[in-house]
């Protein structure tokens, strides 16, 4: 037993404890609630150690590696070239209410800036300037911090940095002392577009677009850019596969709608990479449909094309099902058709190989299968674009219809991702040419992958979603240790 002394020993020791402990409380407090790290309007190291690591500019980009960006892109343009590339403007709902913010992908494949309002002018004379919006308290007030001239220098590692108001100073020479300007068409902007050396530049035809640059840059993905659009595959494939398990008793297309993207932001996605496409029944038979506003009826299937974007990636995912549990005849026989196809062709994503070469494929599988069940009548296969008017597939990366200025013939390379996506549309009546038997009236069906060019072959960065027709009725006919029993499934069906 401590003696009197002892104990006395032990109060003053824990009591000189105290203050330590303290003392290291409100250190921690302060490393983890720095009010010194600058906010430079989007996260950094320093502000955000939880997504982006030492030396990144975005989460998993270095700034090495938007560095090596702009190097390669300097090295494919035309000597004295000059590269003239627009921040995404803000829209608005309202006079007073922003729609959400997104980047343009060429500014933000060069930059690494997220936020709008900025002008990025590269050239082999000057490297990176950077041309930064004009802050004001009273936008601080309202908007919160953004990125200046001190941040494009020391986090953007522009070589040089400007306020935007002063570009009209700054970029007229520029300009002039160039043989072509490139810019990015989608975002042109009025700050450089109403200059007059820039006018004088495009009706001398000086002025070109730098997509087909940009491209061919975004065309391979780097080791970063392949990891963040594994991840975004995976939320998205979790996300639909816990949706469908929902679809069994919540049939409100809305509803669905308004699960997969919970469930994605909360798996760590910063938005959707489009409006969900949920579409059920007859609604299916609409490519993009978007209204997403009627109920499932029971014996329909169910379309659902979604995809998120994870830190600028996004991913692109479409499964077609029974929420009932059990697919009709008639749904059988098109889907079994439809994932067959989807099948094979993943088989010919390798190397060598391009998308238009997969999409011919496609057709010559879906216009015999069409014919066979008598949806398509032998001799008038002119009339398979009323029954599928889509391309078997695109690639995918910053945008979901990424490196669109390349031909759909080139060689498919190591890095490149694609999607695979036949399907069929037939309308509840006839719209175009179209004449299918009534069984299949009102039936849409689209099965989606996303896939990796390997040096192998390919993998399918959207396996885990059940597709084959056994794996999707053992889903959707789950028992009760898998949110609902067999009587609320009944129930459900009925």
């Amino acid at each position: 037993m401590a003696t009197a002394v002892q104990l006395l020993r032990r109060s003053l020791r824990a009591r000189e404890a105290v203050p330590r402990f303290l003392s290291a409380s409100q250190n921690f407090v302060q490393r983890a609630y720095n009010t010194s790290v600058v906010d430079v309007g989007q996260p950094t190291p320093k502000s955000h150690p939880e997504l982006l690591a030492e030396g990144e500019i975005t989460p998993g980009i270095t700034s090495n590696e938007y560095t090596s960006r702009r190097k390669k892109l300097l090295e494919v343009l035309p000597e004295k070239s000059l590269a003239i590339i627009a921040s995404a403007e803000q829209q608005m709902m309202t006079d007073v209410v922003p729609y959400p913010f997104r980047q343009n992908g060429e500014y933000l494949y060069i930059t690494g800036c997220t936020q709008p309002g900025g002008v990025a002018v590269l050239s082999e004379e000057t490297g990176l300037c950077m041309f930064m919006p004009d802050t004001s308290k009273e936008d601080v007030v309202w908007q919160g911090q953004t990125a200046g001239v001190e941040a494009a220098e020391h986090f953007f590692k522009a070589d040089k940095a400007f306020p935007l108001s002063e570009m009209q100073k700054i970029l007229p020479e520029m300009i002039e002392r160039s043989k072509v300007v490139y810019h990015n068409v989608k975002t042109q902007s009025p700050s450089y577009k109403n200059l007059d050396s820039f006018r004088r530049a495009s009706l001398n035809n000086k002025v070109k677009d730098i997509a087909y640059y940009t491209d061919e840059l975004r065309w391979i993905k780097s080791r970063s850019e392949i990891g963040l659009m594994r991840e975004s595959a995976s939320i998205v494939s979790q996300s639909l596969l816990q949706t469908m398990l929902l679809s069994r008793t919540h049939r409100e297309e809305s509803q669905l709608a308004a699960k997969i993207e919970y469930e994605c932001k909360m798996r760590g996605a910063q938005r959707m990479a489009f409006h969900p496409v949920v579409g059920g029944g007859a609604n299916g038979s609409v490519i993009h449909y978007s209204r997403n506003d009627r109920r499932v009826k029971a014996g329909d299937l169910l379309l659902m094309d979604v995809g998120c974007e994870y830190h600028g990636y996004l991913s692109d995912l479409t499964r077609t099902w029974p929420p009932c549990g059990r697919f009709s005849p008639a749904q059988e026989e098109l889907y079994s058709l439809i994932l067959e196809t989807n099948k094979e062709c993943i088989k010919l994503c390798k190397p060598g190989a391009s998308i238009n070469e997969i999409h011919n494929h496609s057709v010559k599988m879906l216009i015999k299968g069409f014919q066979e069940l008598g949806i398509l009548e032998k001799g008038k296969s002119i009339q398979y674009n009323y029954l599928n008017p889509t391309a078997i597939g695109h690639s995918l990366g910053m945008d979901i219809h990424d490196s669109v200025k390349l031909s759909k013939d080139k060689p498919l390379e190591p890095g490149v991702i694609i999607t695979i996506e036949p399907g069929v549309y037939i309308p509840p009546v006839p719209i175009l040419k179209e004449n299918a038997p009534d069984r299949y009236r009102g039936i849409g069906i689209r099965i989606e992958d996303e896939v990796l060019i390997t040096e192998s072959g390919h993998e399918v960065l959207t396996a885990s979603v059940p597709k084959e027709i056994s794996h999707i009725t053992t889903l959707m006919n789950m028992g009760s240790n898998s949110m609902m029993d067999a009587h609320e499934l009944r129930a459900a069906c009925s």
